[in-house]
């Protein structure tokens, strides 16, 4: 990984157009080729970035990140460098999700007509410059849908799958995506802030996956 600090403007140059005026920003550039802005704000979220596959061209005062699919571009424009290091961090091991979860995730993928008939699945863990979907598929007309799946889901769940499908959407591969919150319990904000969004809510049952049946028993 390297990392920069600097004094730069950014411009976005893609499907639309987007203007960073002039201010010191973090930018990161990462070994998958992925490249970030980032104010000193925003938690983690950046200002603009560019997914992989794409390239970096360095000139004086001038950076161009263009994705190699689409042709979109950030144009950097360089004032000053005040810090420049690079970083090995080696292979991560990625997230390791609670037990239940990556069950979870595991059944819903082998059973994808879950969600609805006719569905298919294109893969677990779909790599994005922000971390794997849990599951993107495709629904009975064709259309992409990445998949959150948590044993119970909240706001941050929502804010999390609203990043996956900004991201996503940026693909003209893929998009448009729709979106899907899989949990066995679903706050009720975060089910209306999901709704609000137009991402779809989806209760799973745990047991059902798993082909067991639940019998009441009466004494």
């Amino acid at each position: 990984m390297r990392l920069v600090i600097a004094r730069c403007s950014v411009d976005y140059v893609g499907r639309l157009t987007a203007h960073l005026p002039m201010a010191p920003r973090l930018i990161l550039i990462k070994g998958d080729s992925s490249v970030s802005v980032h104010a000193d704000d925003r938690a983690y979220k950046p200002l603009n970035w560019m997914s992989p596959p794409c390239r970096l061209r360095e000139e004086e005062g001038l950076w161009t990140v263009t994705h190699e699919k689409t042709g979109e571009k950030l144009i950097l424009t360089i004032e000053e460098i005040t810090h420049d290091s690079s970083h090995e961090l080696g292979k991560d091991p990625g997230l390791i999700k609670d037990g239940v979860e990556a069950h979870l995730q595991e059944l819903l993928a082998e059973h994808i007509e879950t969600l609805g008939e006719g569905w298919s699945l294109i893969r677990r863990e779909y790599p994005t410059a922000i971390g794997p979907v849990d599951i993107l598929c495709r629904d009975r007309p064709g259309a992409t849908v990445a998949v959150e799946i948590k044993r119970r889901a909240g706001i941050d769940a929502v804010e999390q799958l609203t990043r996956y499908l900004e991201l996503l959407n940026r693909n003209p591969l893929l998009s448009p995506v729709g979106g899907i919150l899989a949990a066995q319990t679903i706050a009720p904000q975060a089910r209306t802030l999901a709704e609000d969004r137009g991402i779809r809510c989806v209760l799973l049952d745990y047991d059902a996956l798993r082909g067991i049946e639940r019998k009441d028993t009466l004494f």
